[in-house]
């Protein structure tokens, strides 16, 4: 159980049903994969992130009352008009490959912190930071990429605008 609770943010794939978007209607319980072509700006994307700083984890939460990373994730594009799927590994396949230099805000990053998969998410608001919700310890917050824990971690980045 407790490396349950430590581990965090492998998410269970869980969405609440019905899940509110902008502009009324609902996200179907399966998101889709984002529609080509849709405009997403990539500091608006992060700056959304970033409101949902002290926000508490919680495993499976996709909704500002706690976020798993994933979920994080999955509400903040949703707020943009993108479905994206839920999980990390579904997220990690989604959008093109970027390198740790050229990172941009709103580009998603990706870590090992179980075994050889992807297993947590957040997002680059820049300057080498990220958001993310972390573990079951902890709430939304801000990271450097650059710290030895992170670092070690880090499996790739990818840019779904």
């Amino acid at each position: 159980m407790t490396a349950l609770l430590l581990a965090g943010c492998a998410s269970t794939g869980a969405v609440p049903s019905p899940f509110p978007v902008p502009g009324g209607g609902h996200l179907p319980e399966r998101p889709a994969l984002p529609t080509t072509g849709v405009p997403v700006d990539g500091g608006s994307v992060a700056g959304t992130a970033l409101s949902f700083r002290g926000v508490p984890y919680r495993l499976g939460g996709s909704d500002p009352s706690g976020f798993d990373c994933s979920g994080l994730v999955w509400y903040v594009f949703a707020q943009h008009g993108l479905a994206l799927p839920r999980t990390v590994a579904d997220q990690y396949r989604l959008g093109r490959n970027v390198k740790p230099n050229s990172l941009e805000p709103g580009d998603l990053v990706f870590f090992r912190t179980e075994g050889r998969g992807v297993s947590h998410v957040g997002m680059s608001i820049g300057g080498g930071e990220f958001v993310h919700a972390p573990n079951s310890r902890g709430e939304v917050r801000i990271e450097s990429l650059a710290s030895s824990y992170w670092w070690r971690r880090f499996a790739g980045a990818r840019r779904i605008r």
